[in-house]
């Protein structure tokens, strides 16, 4: 209403006044809560049209579904235009409503399907007869005082609407000091008190000479005290600045630090953010934020997430949209404001409307382009992948459409970086001639791994090993599948392919041939407990390893899945070494 009364003055050429506010004023004694706009009001036909309708066709639904036991807020938007849900904390809704084009009307229901319209009466209506602009006036049901309360008031539309950019005010009581003037009787006996004070004072004087045309003795003031007063005053209670309107270059970083501690229980200061806005075939705004340290049930699947709050036109919409943002990405802290989604959109028509999918498409773009800023700057780097690696990990897991791009943040320690996290780019320049593959060893840690006999050969040729040392990292590598078009290699498998000069091959195949026979022989006294046994020369100093099959589990990822609480053993047979 007021962004109608916004655009026709401005269309009209009329220059907008200051008094376009909402105003909320709850009337405790008569059990009435009264919200005012002076926006564009509404005409007698608007009121039949718009709210007449709604109340045949809508209301009867609604309130048989929130008997039925359906409360989730969420289900509003699919009745009207959510006015309805009026009913569910009052009896009884009034709308007074003038619009310049007619005179001040009044529209009640009482939910039940039928309404009257009426011309606004001074005797009926009073106050709620504005100028111009609409008063709803709701008479709460008796369980329903919390809704008259300050406290509650000020919590919901912190909630919901401390970002409108009109003034929503709320009539509150508060105590102030006054000055109050001494009545006469109470007066003369503070006189009669310091009379005899002042008669000592007087005869000080007479002691003093005084220069003749001294000043005139100074008019008696008029006596005064000081009294509590309780007085009713409006208060603004949206003050706070909605930053993502602006442009980027206009917000300050402190402003960006002290909104970050708005969005949360968040006490400490974000390390990186990113604020953007989007125009196309929708405009949204949004700012992201990388917190400096993982929540300690970051991974907890049964946590309702409330990290990116969705905004629509600066009202607050939900902050647990699962639409918005990835598993992988539930870290993220932010808001989105949609210019375009409507103010009534339900859970339901969330995951039908084709917004959401470009929104959540666009988000994820923006977080890998933050990630890879902070990825230039070692130091916040370091504390980013220390707390987020593992997201990372599972984003290149889940995420087909992000997986090359995330590709680039992997770290691991290595044979030539057993201190250092290194990254699959410097890998790839180190990697030898003839050298194809990128190799890597997963285990429990790296003190197991970096002297496994798999190991052996490939440090005498100077072939270097990534360590992957965590849960995911196995199943984070085998979605990924190559880098740069080098495809990985688990170096605990069958299959291993290293680089080898003509001679090598020659060798290695002449020994192969000799073993032969001990091979067959060997594999005829293990039987069905293997599936081969084989020459190789990729042990140094071990006489014998054991390998897993190509496309079976590795030992490590065995032991990962022998831990799970829930593991099927039968899969063991099936998928574990041989």
């Amino acid at each position: 209403a007021l962004d109608k009364r916004k655009f026709e003055d401005m269309s009209s050429g009329e220059s907008t006044t200051g008094d376009m506010k909402i105003q909320i004023i709850p009337c405790r004694d008569a059990n009435r809560l009264i919200i005012r706009d002076t926006g564009i009001g509404m005409t007698k036909a608007d009121l039949i049209s718009f709210l007449g309708t709604i109340a045949r066709s809508g209301t009867r639904a609604f309130m048989e579904a929130v008997s039925a036991g359906a409360t989730d807020m969420s289900l509003i938007g699919q009745f009207g235009v959510g006015f309805f849900s009026a009913y569910l904390a009052a009896d009884k809704v009034k709308v007074v409503s003038k619009h310049d084009k007619d005179e001040a009307h009044a529209w009640e229901s009482e939910a039940g399907g039928e309404f009257t319209v009426r011309p606004a009466t001074p005797e009926e209506d009073g106050d709620n007869i504005l100028e111009r602009g609409t008063s709803i006036v709701l008479s709460l049901k008796d369980d329903m005082e919390e809704y008259l309360s300050e406290d509650r008031i000020k919590e919901l539309v912190k909630k919901h609407s401390q970002f409108v950019s009109y003034p929503i005010e709320l009539l509150i009581e508060k105590e102030i000091d006054v000055e109050e003037k001494v009545e006469e009787e109470e007066e003369k006996k503070e006189d009669e008190e310091k009379k005899e004070g002042e008669e000592e004072e007087e005869e000080k004087k007479d002691d003093i000479e005084v220069e003749e045309g001294s000043e005139e003795e100074e008019e008696k003031k008029p006596k005064t005290k000081t009294v509590k007063k309780k007085v009713e005053e409006f208060e603004r209670l949206n003050t706070q600045a909605a930053i993502w309107t602006r442009r980027p270059e206009e917000v300050t970083e402190e402003e960006y630090k002290e909104f970050f501690k708005t969005l949360g229980s968040e006490w400490d200061e974000p390390l990186a953010w990113k604020h953007f806005h989007f125009e196309g075939s929708l405009e949204f705004s949004a700012i992201l934020y990388i917190p400096k340290r993982a929540p300690f049930d970051l991974f907890d699947s049964k946590k309702k997430r409330k990290n990116i709050k969705l905004y629509v036109r600066r009202v607050f919409i939900m902050d647990d949209c699962e639409e918005l943002c990835p598993d992988w990405l539930s870290f993220v802290r932010g808001i989105v404001d949609s210019e375009d989604l409507p103010l009534n959109i339900s859970r339901e028509t969330l995951q039908k409307n084709a917004s959401m999918n470009t929104i959540r498409k666009n988000l994820i773009k923006k977080v890998i382009e933050l990630f890879k800023e902070v990825a230039e700057d070692d130091d916040k780097f370091k504390t980013f992948y220390e707390q987020f690696g593992k997201n990372v990990k599972l984003g290149i897991h889940e995420d087909g459409d992000s997986r090359k791009k995330l590709s680039s943040l992997l770290r691991f320690k290595s044979t030539e970086s057993p201190d250092d996290l290194t990254s699959l780019d410097d890998y790839v320049t180190r990697m030898k001639d003839k050298q194809e593959k990128i190799y890597f060893i997963a285990g429990e840690s790296i003190e197991s791994i970096a002297h496994s006999p798999f190991v052996e050969r490939l440090q005498t040729k100077g072939l270097e090993v990534l360590f992957c040392t965590e849960a995911i990292d196995e199943y984070c590598i085998q979605s990924l599948k190559d880098f740069e078009g080098k495809e990985f290699q688990n170096i605990t498998k069958e299959g291993l392919v290293l680089p080898e000069e003509e001679d090598e091959k020659t060798k290695r195949e002449e020994l192969a041939k000799k073993a032969e026979s001990l091979c067959e022989y060997m594999k005829g006294v293990l039987g069905s407990k293997v599936e081969g046994v084989k020459c190789s020369d990729r042990l140094v100093d071990s006489p014998v390893v054991i390998v897993t099959a190509e496309y079976g589990w590795s030992a490590n990822l065995t032991r990962i899945m022998r831990n799970q609480a829930l593991s099927d053993k039968s899969m063991f047979d099936i998928m574990a070494a041989k």
